[in-house]
């Protein structure tokens, strides 16, 4: 078959199009924007890739359109499409029908940490010699690609409650049926779509509604959002983390470059972890892996020896460079729980030693919308300096960040961004890159400017 994916160069959708290519079938797409390392990636897999969405790409003739949540209507292909009454479906309609149907599902859902989870569980299943199919939204470090078919029987997904293409607007992750699901955490987000948090428990309530009775649900036991969705109906078996009644930690201990915990289920401890990550969210992360590692049938203490193996995930505190003594990181966080929990982490990974220096684009819709910027003196008070960019912004971030006093900046330019921070920046400093985007190649521009 041949499948043309519009939208092909997102983090999702370019998985969707590997896995079709290991799958045996024939593979081409477009995006408004085609441009490395997910161009690479595609055109080293034999896939073609098309600039644009000019409605001339109908003479390509797929058997199957394949369409992308970023497509939208107005968007002339796609118009094209709908005019000459083709055969289309969403990428996770696709995957659902063509690769997870039939095959156990563990899907990784919640506002902050689905990719480091869903990493770390393909990592542990791989481990195990389970040999998972995976699609995660982003690059684990353990694996060379980010979406594989597998061949093994589970499948791990990062499942995303951001809604399916402009004519499904149920969530993602509805369409994946999980036999083991993982609920994180849940807080209010994408404000672009939905309303407010009520809206956003009623999708977790339908994932909820999805898992069968043999399944399992692994719950953030902590969370009063989760709790108000559990209340509303459980049709599976419940395991809880982060609380003493269920998978908990103990005997904590933040070292330089890991952190060390007791692992306890209830009262029963199954060994100690040394997780090469910092930071009590990636504890709770570790947790949530190991309690749905031994649903699927992995040992507790198979899970917590892998999980000392791991090697992480790009774009999450990963180290850029160093350059004078003044190290650079770069991390995904743009919500504000995500970037205060992301300041923490590296401040338990460092201890008292040298400032942090944060630099953060609101890039994410509901960022650029300013609905939560009230939040980000206190998602940003455990920097020792914080620097604000705000190109495109319909809101005032000095006004916001007022609180801060002379500890926070807003500057919209990239060129005087960079130079202030360089200017700021001494020996034992950690310079903390926070953006869902490229953030127009700070890191580098920033290592440059340091040299």
């Amino acid at each position: 078959m041949h499948i043309h994916v519009l939208g092909i160069c997102g983090t999702f959708m370019g998985g969707i199009a590997a896995i079709a290519r290991e799958a045996g079938h024939r593979v081409t797409g477009c995006d408004a924007n085609v441009y490395p390392p997910m161009s690479d990636q595609l055109r080293k897999l034999g896939i073609e890739l098309i600039q644009g969405y000019d409605p001339a790409q109908l003479a390509l003739e797929p058997d199957l359109w394949v369409v992308g949540n970023v497509v939208s209507r107005g968007n002339p292909l796609m118009e094209a499409i709908l005019d000459a009454r083709l055969p289309y479906v969403s990428g996770p309609q696709w995957l659902a029908e063509q690769v997870l149907r039939g095959r156990p599902v563990a899907a990784v859902a919640g506002t902050h940490g689905k990719t480091t989870t869903a990493s770390m569980l393909a990592w542990v299943l791989e481990s195990a010699g389970l040999r998972p199919g995976f699609l995660i939204g982003g690059v684990p470090v353990d694996f060379p690609v980010s979406a594989r078919l597998g061949d093994g029987d589970w499948f791990v997904i990062e499942a995303d409650e951001y809604d399916t293409a402009f004519f499904d607007k149920r969530s993602k992750f509805v369409h994946y049926r999980p036999q083991v699901a993982v609920l994180n955490n849940l807080e209010f987000d994408h404000a672009d779509i939905f309303p407010d948090l009520a809206a956003i428990e009623t999708q977790f309530h339908h994932l909820v509604r999805t898992v069968p009775r043999s399944g399992s649900l692994v719950v953030n036991g902590d969370s009063p959002a989760l709790d108000r969705v559990l209340a509303r109906g459980v049709w599976s078996g419940l395991v809880s983390f982060g609380v003493p009644e269920g998978w908990h930690e103990a005997a904590v201990a933040e070292l330089p470059g890991r952190t060390e915990f007791d692992v306890l289920e209830g009262e029963l401890r199954h060994g100690r972890c040394s997780l090469p990550l910092a930071g009590a969210h990636n504890r709770a992360n570790a947790l949530a892996v190991i309690a749905a590692a031994a649903r699927v049938g992995v040992p507790p203490a198979d899970a917590i020896e892998a999980l000392g193996r791991f090697g992480g995930v790009r774009r999450r505190l990963e180290l850029r460079g160093t350059r004078r003594g003044i190290e650079v990181y770069d991390d995904f966080a743009h919500h504000p729980t995500a970037i205060a929990t992301t300041v923490a982490g590296l401040r338990a990974r460092i201890g008292g030693a040298g400032r942090i220096l944060a630099v953060f684009e609101p890039r994410s819709n509901t960022m650029k919308l300013g609905t939560m910027s009230s939040q980000l003196p206190d998602a940003l008070a455990g920097a020792d300096l914080a620097f604000c960019y705000t190109a495109d912004l319909g809101w005032d971030a000095a006004a916001a960040l007022a609180p801060m006093g002379e500890r926070a900046r807003a500057i919209g330019d990239i060129d005087a961004l960079v130079a202030a921070v360089v200017a700021e920046a001494r020996p034992g400093d950690r310079i903390l890159v926070m953006s869902n985007g490229a953030f127009g190649g700070i890191h580098d521009r920033l290592l440059a400017a340091l040299d």
